[in-house]
C-alpha cells in the first residue's frame, strides 16, 4: 500500500515536471522561431528597402519610371498587403509617391511610435494597414541634401509571419506530445520496475512480522542490498538482544530464588515466634515482588522479538480440554469457536498464560458454561495491521460496573471463599500492555462476565 503511494507520488512529480519542462521549452523555442522568421521577413523587405533608396538616390537615372524595378508583383496588386511608400519630408508640400498596390491609402510612419533600429538606420516594426490587416514595416529616412529629406518604408503582410509561426508551433506540439508520451512510458517503466526491489524488501519485512520469515531472502541490486543487508544484521541483533536479556533474567531469577527460599524456611522453623512471622510475611512479600519483576522483564524481552506468530485456536482448544478436566466434578462445559486464520502476534507462552487465566477464571464463576470466542480484524481499512480479539464469555453471577473496575487491581478478590491470589487479571492485563493491546469486562449475552482481550494480530 505505501509502495504504491510512493509510486503514484513518483509518477505524478515526474509528470508534472515533464509537462513543465516541454510548455517552457516550447514557449522558448516558438520564441526563437518567431525572432528568425521576423528576421528573415525583414531581410526580404530589407531588399526591396535598398531598391527604393537607390532609386530615390538617382532620380536623374530614372526620371518618369519610378522605382526602376521591385521585382514583385504584389506591389501592382491592390491592397494585396505588400506596399511601398516614399515621402518628401522637406519640400514645401508633402510629396508622397506610392505603390499601385496601396490606392488612395498611405502608409503609417513607425517614427512617430519611436520603434526599434538597427545600426544601418532602418527601423522594422508592426502597424495595422488600410484593410485592417497587420503589416510588418520597414523603413529608412535619407537625406539627398539639397536634393531633399525622404523617408522611404517597405510593408509586407505579417499574417505569412503568423502562419508560418502557427504552423511550426503545430509541428512543435505534435513533436513534444509524442515525446512527452514517450517519456510518461518511461517515466512509468523506471517508476514500475525501479521500486520493484523495494517492493520485495517492504513484502519480506511483511513476512518477518507475520512470522513466515525469519530474514530477507534472495538476491537484490547493488544500490539496494546494503539495505537488505542491514536489515538483516538489525534482524540477528535483535534476537540476540532478547536471548542476551533471557539469559539475565533466568540467572538473576535462579540467584534470587535460593536465599528468598532459604529465609522463609528458617523463619518458618522459628514457629510462632514475632519476628519469625515478619520475616515471613516481608519475605512473602520479596517472593511476589522479584517474581513479578522478573516476569516483566522477561515478557518485556519476548515481546521485543520480531516474527513471533502463535496460532490461536490450537492453544484455546487446549485449554479448553484442561479446563473442563480440571472442572468436571462441576459439569462445566467449554466451546470454542476460533477461525483457522486467527493468529497472535507474540509468544505462544504469553497467550496460554493470558486466555488461561481468562478461562479459569470463567470456569471459577460460571455454572454450566463458558464460550471462548476469537475474531480477526483490521481497525483502519488503510493499514495492513490486524488485531485479534479473543472473548470469553460464562454464565456466572457477573459482576456489576464498580466491581469490575475493583478485580483489574493487582491482587483484589471479591470472594475469598474462590481459591486463587487475585493476580489473574491483572497479570493478563499486564501481559496484553506490554503488546500494545488491553483488556475489557462487560457483561456476557449468556447471563455472565464477559473478559474481552485484544492483541496484534498476524
Amino acid at each position: 500500500m505505501r509502495l504504491n503511494s510512493l509510486a503514484l507520488r513518483l509518477f505524478f512529480s515526474a509528470t508534472t515536471w515533464t509537462v513543465v519542462i516541454l510548455v517552457i521549452t516550447g514557449v522558448v523555442l516558438s520564441s526563437i522561431y518567431r525572432a528568425a522568421v521576423e528576421r528573415a521577413f525583414d531581410r526580404r523587405l530589407g531588399v526591396y528597402l535598398r531598391t527604393l533608396v537607390a532609386d530615390v538616390a538617382t532620380p536623374e537615372e530614372n526620371a518618369g519610371k519610378f522605382p526602376q524595378s521591385i521585382g514583385e508583383p504584389l506591389f501592382d496588386l491592390p491592397l494585396s498587403g505588400w506596399y511601398w511608400q516614399v515621402t518628401r519630408l522637406d519640400g514645401p508640400t508633402r510629396d508622397v509617391r506610392s505603390s499601385r498596390s496601396l490606392w488612395d491609402a498611405t502608409l503609417p510612419h513607425l517614427a512617430d511610435a519611436g520603434p526599434s533600429s538597427t545600426p544601418g538606420g532602418a527601423r522594422q516594426g508592426y502597424a495595422e494597414g488600410p484593410e485592417g490587416q497587420q503589416l510588418r514595416i520597414v523603413e529608412r529616412t535619407i537625406d539627398l541634401g539639397d536634393e531633399g529629406r525622404y523617408l522611404v518604408a517597405v510593408a509586407g503582410d505579417a499574417s505569412e509571419i503568423d502562419e508560418e509561426i502557427h504552423s511550426f508551433d503545430r509541428a512543435l506540439v505534435a513533436t513534444f506530445g509524442v515525446l512527452a508520451i514517450v517519456l510518461l512510458l518511461t517515466t512509468t517503466f523506471q517508476v514500475r520496475f525501479g521500486l520493484a526491489p523495494l517492493k520485495r524488501i517492504s513484502e519480506g519485512l511483511a513476512a518477518i512480522r507475520s512470522g513466515t520469515a525469519e530474514r530477507l531472502e534472495g538476491e537484490f541490486p547493488v544500490e539496494i542490498a546494503p539495505l537488505a543487508g542491514e536489515t538483516n544484521a538489525l534482524i540477528e541483533a535483535n534476537r540476540e538482544i532478547v536471548a542476551r536479556a533471557r539469559t539475565h533474567v533466568g540467572n538473576l531469577a535462579h540467584a534470587l530464588k535460593t536465599p528468598i527460599s532459604v529465609m522463609m524456611n528458617e523463619a518458618a522453623s522459628q514457629g510462632g515466634d514475632t519476628l519469625a512471622v515478619k520475616v515471613r510475611e516481608q519475605t512473602a512479600i520479596m517472593r511476589d515482588q522479584v517474581a513479578r519483576h522478573l516476569e516483566r522483564a522477561r515478557l518485556a524481552a519476548r515481546v521485543a522479538t520480531i516474527g513471533t506468530v502463535t496460532e490461536v485456536r490450537p492453544v484455546a482448544t487446549a485449554l479448553a480440554r484442561t479446563m473442563e478436566k480440571i472442572h468436571r466434578d462441576r459439569g462445566i462445559a467449554i466451546d470454542v469457536d476460533a477461525p483457522e486464520n486467527a493468529r497472535f502476534r507474540g509468544e505462544q507462552q504469553d497467550l496460554e498464560e493470558m486466555l488461561g487465566n481468562l478461562v479459569d477464571n470463567a470456569c471459577k464463576w460460571a455454572q454450566s458454561r463458558v464460550a471462548i470466542e476469537a475474531f480477526l480484524e483490521r481497525p483502519d481499512p488503510r493499514d495492513d495491521r490486524r488485531t485479534i480479539r479473543i472473548v470469553v464469555d460464562d454464565d456466572g453471577p457477573g459482576l456489576s460496573p464498580q466491581q469490575r473496575e475493583q478485580v483489574a487491581r493487582r491482587g483484589r478478590r471479591l470472594d475469598e471463599t474462590k481459591p486463587g491470589s487475585g493476580l489473574g487479571l491483572s497479570i493478563v492485563l499486564e501481559l496484553a500492555n506490554l503488546y500494545g493491546g488491553g483488556l475489557a469486562l462487560g457483561a456476557a449475552p449468556i447471563g455472565g462476565l464477559r473478559a474481552e482481550l485484544v492483541l496484534p494480530g498476524a
